[in-house]
């Protein structure tokens, strides 16, 4: 409950019934009070509304609590020249009632948990008008401070009212908390399976690495064949692409990397570049650029020349 006492100059005034717990068997709720240094009660309409399921707190204070048991937060402070409580919670435009409003908002209320209240105050008037008083039950164990308040019985239609809320209460928490248990549950099982998932990932990217790196060991393990001496004079570049053009059908693609390499094979009658450096100068990806060149080998432009000691695949001419 957020209860806020307002500080007192005056003797404090003791409630027959302990106030807390008649709100509680009241309104089914621990709700915001405001006591002023004559002991009256003040409750925030909103909380009261809001636990008795009004929909329409303004309409429920205009059909249920006369306009004397209800006041602004400011002007009930001022009367007692008090200051507003801190928090944002507690406006100066904030409604209150006093006790007589509450009850009534409580008389107004449809709910199934007001009954007990209601039977209760039915009974107070009705013995009112039989015996003209209705007097507290006094409690068997009395202060032994002959100057101390006297205790009273709560009525047992609110003493039962509150304890079926606390148990109501104890259920809801207990539903709560295997709820909150389950749903704990859940979060583990997923981000279990995430990390099961993340580590097969991991381990068939580590397989695929292992397969690359023994592929690129065979490759730079085979020896590189010894050079074949040139029976004719070497080609230029521009022969060696006006031959292919003759061989293949030329794509753009094809002969970009046709032009790339022509030169080198002119020049030195072998290639001894990686795909990364061809893609680089062409502009292609590594596999459109390892497509290209499977193309020129299979119309017989060049052929593969094994491996260079770093890696690199070694491309040499293909004469007729």
């Amino acid at each position: 409950m957020n209860e806020s006492n307002m500080p007192s100059d005056t003797a404090a005034q003791r409630d027959a019934i302990d106030i807390s717990d008649f709100v509680y068997g009241a309104t089914g709720a621990r709700i915001r009070r405001l006591t002023m240094p004559d002991g009256s009660h003040w409750f925030p309409a909103a909380d009261v509304c809001r636990e008795l399921g009004h929909t329409n707190s303004r309409k429920a204070l205009n059909d249920h609590v006369p306009a004397e048991h209800r006041d602004f937060l400011e002007s009930v402070t001022g009367r007692y020249s008090l200051s507003i409580p801190a928090g944002r919670e507690w406006r100066r435009d904030l409604h209150l009632i006093d006790l007589h409003g509450l009850i009534r908002l409580v008389s107004g209320c449809t709910t199934p948990a007001c009954l007990p209240f209601k039977k209760w105050v039915s009974e107070v008037i009705s013995t009112i008008q039989q015996s003209g008083s209705y007097a507290l039950v006094k409690a068997e164990v009395q202060p032994v401070d002959p100057a101390a308040s006297v205790a009273y019985a709560m009525p047992d239609q609110i003493a039962d009212a509150i304890v079926r809320l606390e148990e109501r209460n104890i259920r809801l928490d207990e539903e709560f908390a295997a709820v909150q248990r389950e749903r704990l549950a859940m979060e583990r099982a997923s981000l279990d399976l995430r990390r099961d998932s993340l580590a097969a990932q991991q381990s068939a990217a580590e397989a695929m690495e292992r397969i690359v790196d023994r592929l690129d060991a065979v490759l730079a393990s085979r020896p590189t064949p010894p050079a074949v001496p040139p029976q004719r004079p070497r080609p230029t570049a521009d022969t060696l692409l006006a031959d292919w053009k003759t061989r293949m059908a030329v794509t753009e693609d094809v002969w970009a990397v046709a032009v790339t390499i022509a030169p080198t094979l002119a020049e030195e009658g072998e290639v001894r570049q990686s795909l990364e450096s061809i893609a680089a100068r062409t502009g292609l990806s590594v596999h459109r650029v390892n497509e290209c060149l499977r193309f020129m080998r299979k119309h017989a432009c060049i052929r593969s020349g094994g491996g260079a000691e770093d890696g690199a695949p070694v491309y040499v001419l293909n004469h007729p």
